[in-house]
């Protein structure tokens, strides 16, 4: 073995060693969540530690889904995240393509203004945004409400404008030149070529959209209309905590996006990385 191969193979070795402690510090929550998902209200609380699951996960799943409808909670969520990301990628994209591909007055105080929207906290067009919905188009408690306010999203729009700036201009002026249409080009071009980019924007916003709690818990006030996470904190109440059952809905709302973010990480890496380097 080369010097080269074991100085490889020792720096290999140390930065596992040193990873591994801090995988196991960030997994340790999760699985004691797991844990406390199987246990008795009354047995989370006991005195002794313990970190090996129980028997009870289907007892608190079954208070969990009698007391919010889970299940049906959680189809709105899957319907309603799955909405938004198609929507929000699809919309964030064309702006992404005009704002890299195109020139016209105003373009940099669009972009700015974009920049700017990033920096303003979330809570500072909350209320407006609320009364808008709510009282002025009257759409509380509706689809709609839950999809269409969150659809335009700042950094999804620069991250897109980034991925199409780095492709060649020249690819686009052939295809012009061949007589294909502006919004052909658009589809059946650009988008193909920004495959790791889109992937890595649809998980972000679908995670995004799967673990928004607080405009959904203020647009939906109807328990029929409730998302998963909402529904999940309606078992917090002023006497009586099901500290089962949330544990149960936090691992089936946990563990999903686990899964997939794990099949899709190499996607998601593979976007991230082409979309921060020109």
């Amino acid at each position: 073995m080369s010097s080269l191969s074991q100085a490889r193979l020792v720096r290999s070795i140390v930065l596992h060693l040193f990873l591994t402690p801090l995988a196991l510090i960030w997994l340790f929550p999760l699985w004691m969540m797991v844990v406390f998902s199987t246990m008795p209200d009354n047995g989370i609380f006991s005195p002794g530690i313990e970190l090996l699951p129980h028997d009870s996960f289907l007892d608190n799943f079954n208070n969990l889904q009698r007391g919010t409808n889970f299940v049906g909670a959680i189809g709105i969520s899957v319907s309603v995240a799955v909405t938004y990301t198609f929507l929000s990628v699809l919309l964030t994209s064309m702006a992404g393509w005009a704002l890299a591909r195109y020139q016209f007055f105003g373009k940099g105080m669009v972009v700015a203004i974009i920049l700017g929207t990033i920096t303003l906290p979330y809570a500072v067009v909350l209320i407006p945004q609320f009364i808008m919905v709510a009282r002025d188009f009257q759409l509380a408690n509706t689809w709609v409400a839950l999809i269409v306010p969150p659809l335009f999203n700042s950094l999804g729009v620069l991250f897109m404008r980034q991925a199409f700036s780095m492709m060649p201009h020249e690819l686009f002026d052939a295809a012009r030149v061949e007589g294909v249409k502006e919004w052909r080009i658009f589809l059946f071009v650009a988008l193909p070529l920004a495959r790791p980019m889109l992937a890595a924007l649809a998980i972000i916003l679908f995670l995004a959209s799967w673990n928004n709690y607080l405009w959904p818990l203020l647009i939906n006030s109807q328990p029929g209309a409730m998302t998963a996470p909402v529904a999940l904190g309606t078992l917090i109440g002023l006497t009586k905590v099901s500290w089962g059952g949330i544990m149960a809905g936090a691992v089936m709302l946990t563990v999903p996006m686990l899964v997939v973010f794990v099949l899709l990480q190499r996607h998601f890496i593979a976007g991230i990385a082409a979309g921060a380097v020109k």
